[in-house]
């Protein structure tokens, strides 16, 4: 049996977190003082203005960029370089054009270990399972097809599937859904409910979209404006599964009229340091 050791029940641990990217007078503190934890199955979303760090604490929970202060912790252990348990989907999937869909998704366990080692030997098995994917997203009967010859939304489905065909712990999604249509993008958020809910990965989802964030999330965490650091968290209590519904209950509207406020408040903080 796998033995894993975390830090207080929590997957992940950011602690006094900061980020300073370059040198000198010329060098940007991107993070200073930031602070969360994410226990282990659980979705959460980081909203705030642009430019706050949203898209820096991916970068630093995958392992892309280093921290410059504080610790940060991953399944108990210092992030010190890429994860393994990591699967990632931004808001422009990009797909390699001369590979079919099935293809596309498998991209991953061909360089993600071990299944890189294993991929000649067990590929039937994989592309059953990219099979499956695809089937639970809508894209069955789809896999043949060239990245050319899918729509928008079947592009963001398609990259679903791929950052979760290795089955990793930790999912992290930078603004999935921003260049879809509204109808587009609420017909996705019930897809990657069903996901979760199927998979159970901890989730980190940066958003713009309020709604989305208490759709989909047990928690939301605000960010202030840059530096950023963690303003607000608003536990969301609906139960699941969500349906859109839920979207025109009081309750949710006031939810998501309350983070608007923490953003605006952040935003105002940052604006009366700058004119002092």
């Amino acid at each position: 049996m796998e033995t894993r050791t975390r830090s207080n029940g929590h997957l992940i641990d950011i602690d006094d977190v900061s980020l300073r990217y370059g040198v000198g007078e010329g060098s940007i503190l991107a993070l200073a003082g930031t602070t969360f934890k994410v226990g282990e199955g659980e979705f959460i979303s980081l909203v705030g203005p642009s430019g706050c760090g949203k898209s820096t604490i991916i970068k630093l929970v995958s392992g892309l960029v280093p921290v410059s202060g504080g610790t940060l912790t991953v399944d108990g252990q210092p992030v010190a370089g890429p994860l393994s348990i990591v699967g990632i989907a931004f808001q422009n999937p990009v797909m390699l054009p001369w590979l079919r869909t099935i293809d596309n998704v498998l991209l991953p366990l061909k360089i993600v270990r071990p299944h890189r080692e294993h991929f000649r030997r067990r590929k039937e098995e994989y592309r059953d399972r990219a099979q499956a994917l695809l089937k639970v997203v809508g894209l069955d009967g789809f896999e043949q097809k060239y990245p050319w010859q899918l729509s928008g939304g079947m592009r963001q489905r398609a990259s679903l599937c791929r950052a979760l065909i290795h089955e990793p712990r930790l999912l992290l999604l930078d603004e999935p859904f921003a260049s879809l249509d509204a109808f587009t993008r609420e017909e996705l958020w019930s897809v990657l409910q069903d996901l979760w809910l199927e998979k159970k990965p901890t989730i980190i989802m940066i958003t713009h979209d309020l709604r989305e964030a208490v759709y989909l999330s047990d928690k939301v965490y605000v960010m202030s404006a840059r530096p950023g650091r963690i303003l607000y968290q608003r536990d969301i209590g609906f139960g699941r599964p969500r349906n859109l519904e839920i979207t025109f209950d009081d309750v949710f509207v006031e939810m998501a009229h309350d983070l608007r406020q923490y953003i605006q408040l952040g935003q105002n903080e940052v604006a009366a340091e700058g004119g002092s």
